[in-house]
């Protein structure tokens, strides 16, 4: 063995000790943490012939990389919608690394670690109240999560004519519908070989709405004159966090050929709620919906899962299926997530979330999401007591809003460049109906009032300023 390789062995209780301190220093602080900054490296380092050691590592990192890290998993990072990581997800995360599984298998075919991933899926399902009939995988993200799910669709629309997409390729048109699609969906069809641009566009409810109309998307389907098609649904839009109606898309799918993709990467946690549960009432009918864990979950990066109906498991084999891996087995007799997912190495993304359920519950993720929302609407009254407007309702978690008065309008990219650079808070530009716009999402476990008083606080004097 090395020898630094072997003194860190010999060193390693220390080594994680002084990591655990680091990392302990840094969550107890990250309320002072900036969450932009503008020190910068130049990354075309030496790469040292013996080696440094894992704690003179650690000091090199501290004096030259620690500064670029901003506090993302605070409770002013408002861009993004992204979560932060609670105490219980470190410590499955953690684990995660320590026992290093490639968690594929539920037989003891080099470790059974897949049954985690398959309770865990169970919690979930249990958490967002759907039923059994779906199958589930953890992937990165939301992109890996759409990709997973419509490549399944894209087998099922070739099934319809008889042709297998998966071992020949794409060989005509894919019939997509859709209204207001997240940037990742639309990336998937690009992957997939369907192209990011060969989607119908479905009208939008009159009003200040993003979600689809249902009156224009049955003229669209009749359109197709029979045709298969799939559409892809929203469970919270970005901008706004609105939702299509799933209860009339349900009635729909007992009248027509398609397959069901709900896009909830952030918004499917309004099932947790009593109070928004009614966003997704009829959810339960898609063939495959998207959720994201490092959003509302409030777990480390990557985490998201897919849910696909398991009777579309023989489809979900064919796509992406090891097929010549022989040493796999039957790919229906011993179930290996290889043959489900588009990866084939997997590291144990559902133990952060195993203990997130565990460690909070029900009641938790409960109080996490009507926290979260509340606060959202808390922001949105300050934004109007103030010079600002709102540019849709607030619905969820996500505000949408600008500056006061079409004359500003020249001014909102200025004005939020500024704030950003603040250090204080971090919230994410956007377009909405022709119109400059700031998007803050709330889905962070650590928000206060007391944070948003401090942003409107600090807005104020932006404001004053430009």
């Amino acid at each position: 063995m090395n020898s630094i390789l072997q003194h860190d062995l010999n060193n390693f209780e220390n080594i994680l000790e002084k990591t655990k301190q680091q990392g302990i220093d840094f969550l107890n602080n990250i309320e002072n943490i900036p969450t932009s900054n503008t020190y910068s490296i130049d990354p075309k380092t030496v790469l040292n012939e013996l080696g440094l050691g894992s704690i003179e590592a650690l000091k090199e990192f501290n004096e030259r990389l620690a500064p670029l890290i901003v506090s993302s998993p605070g409770p002013r990072y408002w861009g993004f919608v992204t979560g932060g990581s609670t105490p219980a997800s470190i410590v499955g995360d953690w684990l995660a690394s320590v026992y290093d599984q490639n968690t594929q298998s539920v037989t003891s075919q080099g470790g059974n670690s897949a049954l985690i991933e398959f309770e865990t899926i169970n919690l979930l399902l249990q958490l967002l109240e759907l039923p059994d009939s779906f199958l589930g995988g953890f992937v990165t993200g939301a992109t890996m999560s759409n990709f997973t799910s419509l490549g399944v669709a894209r087998q099922w629309f070739g099934k319809q004519s008889g042709k297998d997409f998966a071992k020949n390729g794409v060989s005509e048109p894919i019939n997509i519908l859709t209204a207001t699609p997240h940037s990742s969906s639309i990336k998937c069809l690009s992957l997939l070989g369907i192209g990011s641009q060969n989607y119908t566009v479905v009208k939008t409810i009159e009003g200040n709405r993003e979600a689809l109309d249902i009156v224009d998307l049955e003229e669209k389907i009749k359109a197709l004159n029979g045709k298969p098609f799939i559409l892809i649904s929203s469970a919270g839009t970005v901008n706004t966090a609105d939702f299509d109606d799933f209860e009339a898309i349900a009635t729909l799918k007992e009248k027509y050929n398609f397959w069901w993709h709900i896009d909830g990467a952030f918004g499917g946690f309004a099932a947790v709620s009593e109070k928004y549960k009614h966003y997704v009432k009829g959810w339960e009918g898609a063939d495959s919906i998207t959720i994201d864990c490092h959003k509302w979950l409030n777990v480390p990066y990557e985490s998201a899962f897919y849910l696909i109906k398991k009777e579309h498991i023989n489809l979900q084999i064919e796509t992406f299926q090891n097929s010549n891996a022989p040493y796999l087995g039957n790919a229906l007799e011993n179930f290996n997530y290889l043959n489900v997912l588009p990866e084939n190495s997997r590291r144990l993304r559902a133990l952060p979330v195993w203990f997130s359920l565990k460690a909070y519950g029900k009641e938790g993720f409960r109080n996490l999401i009507e926290d979260s929302t509340a606060l959202a609407l808390h922001f949105g009254n300050a934004l109007i007591e103030n010079d600002f407007e709102l540019l849709a309702p607030i619905r969820l978690n996500n505000v949408c809003f600008t500056l006061k008065g079409e004359h500003n309008q020249e001014k909102v990219s200025q004005f939020l460049s500024v704030l950003n650079d603040t250090g204080k808070v971090f919230m994410t530009p956007t377009v909405y109906q022709n119109r400059k716009g700031i998007r803050a999402s709330f889905v962070n476990w650590r928000t206060t009032e007391d944070d948003v008083k401090l942003v409107i606080e600090e807005m104020r004097e932006v404001l004053s300023k430009i």
